[in-house]
């Protein structure tokens, strides 16, 4: 851009403006936000009177805003940020987006400090949950943050098939409350569960820890089961609360419809946590084994940390024979098969804590099928 573009007909720099003004005025800053007056709009140029000097907005600042400024003219009021104190040419430089972003963010934050609520219409889905835009900027609605209402119940937790029933919602008006707002990365979370329905207050005042129900089943997930417990409000067992054995899928064990009694182990906002293993004896507890010990055990599972083991015979708990007891990840497929039981010698055994750590003893197991 040409100097006489910059300074062309009596449209003053104000080089050395600064020094001119009273003393109780702040000396703006480069980030400062400031509002001002439309001089002139030439061609990918305008002048700014900012009152104390003379702003202007060009080359890459005005592409980048050009949505913003296409439908001011002269005369109109502006706001815009500093990004440069003074160019060569004595003007203030300026950015419309760059005011625009931060007043974005601003706005955002306050949504999240005083929890406003939001209605807006879902975008699209992706596996992780859905994607919607407020004021021009797109924010993700994870898959964790859906209500009751909306959330996937997908036997299994097929991902898959819980995206199919994610995409189903798009379109769909949703009311939701901004949760995350961070300039930085650029990141616009939303929640649909921090809203709570007309009396859902009362309602869990009711539900007291430690209380027991008889529920039924409403969803299953890979993470756990959802139990209703009465019209409109649920809880979850996390599959960790399923039983004190390790549980690999909960559609194993029970179907929507079940009849299954629950411990209330948590209540929080909207979510109730509970527990079906809570309602068990501990096997932990009863058990009187020790280091050293041999072990007939199952093996249920392989992965890169070593081979998930049960003891049918010590109540079903289960523990880890890590792959260094087998020297490699390979060498440990081709000894230990899922579904086989082999001896085990116990290498660590903290009841307080559930834990079990196994030494795998040899190959001559016979097949079982895990319990």
């Amino acid at each position: 851009m040409t100097q006489d573009i910059l300074s062309t007909d009596g449209i003053a720099s104000d080089k050395g403006a600064f020094s001119r003004m009273s003393a109780e005025w702040r000396i703006p800053r480069v980030g400062d936000v400031v509002e001002g007056t439309i001089l002139r709009a030439q061609g990918s140029v305008i002048f700014i009177d900012l009152g104390f000097a003379t702003g202007i907005i060009y080359g890459r600042e005005f592409q980048d805003g050009r949505d913003m400024l296409r439908n001011k003219k002269e005369g109109d009021i502006i706001v815009s940020k500093i990004v440069d104190f003074e160019n060569e040419q004595g003007y203030i430089e300026l950015s419309v987006k760059e005011a625009g972003r931060e007043k974005f963010w601003k706005e955002a934050n306050a949504y999240v400090s005083e929890k406003r609520l939001l209605s807006l219409k879902a975008l699209e889905a992706n596996r992780g949950g859905l994607v919607f835009e407020w004021n021009g900027t797109k924010g993700f609605l994870p898959l964790s943050q859906l209500s009751q209402k909306h959330y996937p119940r997908v036997e299994g937790g097929d991902k898959t098939r819980i995206f199919e029933e994610l995409q189903k919602l798009v379109g769909e008006e949703f009311g939701l409350h901004i949760i995350t707002a961070d300039p930085r990365e650029e990141k616009l979370i939303f929640s649909e569960k921090t809203l709570e329905p007309d009396g859902m207050k009362e309602r869990l005042a009711n539900y007291q820890i430690g209380t027991e129900y008889e529920g039924e089943v409403s969803g299953i997930v890979e993470f756990g089961v959802f139990v209703k417990l009465e019209e409109g409000l649920e809880g979850l067992v996390h599959i960790s609360e399923i039983d004190w054995s390790l549980v690999e899928n909960p559609s194993d064990l029970y179907k929507v419809g079940d009849k299954v009694q629950v411990k209330i182990i948590g209540v929080d906002a909207d979510k109730v946590s509970l527990s079906i293993k809570a309602l068990k004896p501990d096997p932990w507890k009863e058990l009187k084994l020790e280091k050293g010990d041999i072990v007939e055990g199952i093996v249920t599972k392989l992965n890169k940390y070593g081979a998930f083991v049960k003891l049918p015979k010590q109540g079903g708990i289960s523990g880890l024979s890590h792959v260094s007891e087998f020297e490699s990840a390979q060498k440990m497929r081709d000894l230990a098969e899922v579904g086989k039981a082999y001896p085990f010698q116990i290498v660590v055994y903290q009841p307080e804590s559930h834990k079990l750590s196994l030494a795998f003893l040899g190959k001559d197991g016979t097949e079982k099928k895990a319990e």
